[in-house]
């Protein structure tokens, strides 16, 4: 089982970013999946999910209107939009499968940086 995760850097604030997420080893397309993140000197926190089809989302209300999570089940691959980047964004982001908490597949992390 792999998640292999891409698309971190160094931004301004109000820059944008696109996470990706792919998957291999597992039903991807049955599993619904969420990304979290952990800023430096903190611990984890929930960031969005999404259902196995793509029908539902949900976000923490400090990404909603500015992050989007999505997949493409054809192509293993998990999303995170993110615009208007701010600074508490700062963190290392994981994708995991699960809906009410991360389950026992994670991605290595990638990480986003947003200072000017």
């Amino acid at each position: 089982v792999q998640l292999v995760q891409s698309g971190g850097g160094l931004v301004q604030p109000g820059d944008s970013l696109r996470l990706s997420c792919t998957a291999s080893g597992f039903s991807f397309s049955n599993s619904d999946m969420m990304w979290v993140r952990q800023a430096p000197g903190k611990g984890l926190e929930y960031v969005s999910r999404i259902t196995e089809l793509g029908l539902q989302t949900d976000y923490v209300e400090s990404v909603k209107g500015r992050f989007t999570v999505s997949r493409d089940n054809a192509e293993n691959t998990l999303y995170l939009q993110m615009s208007n980047l701010k600074p508490e964004d700062t963190a290392m982001y994981y994708c995991a499968n699960g809906w009410y908490a991360p389950l026992n597949y994670w991605g290595k992390g990638t990480l986003v940086t947003v200072s000017a």
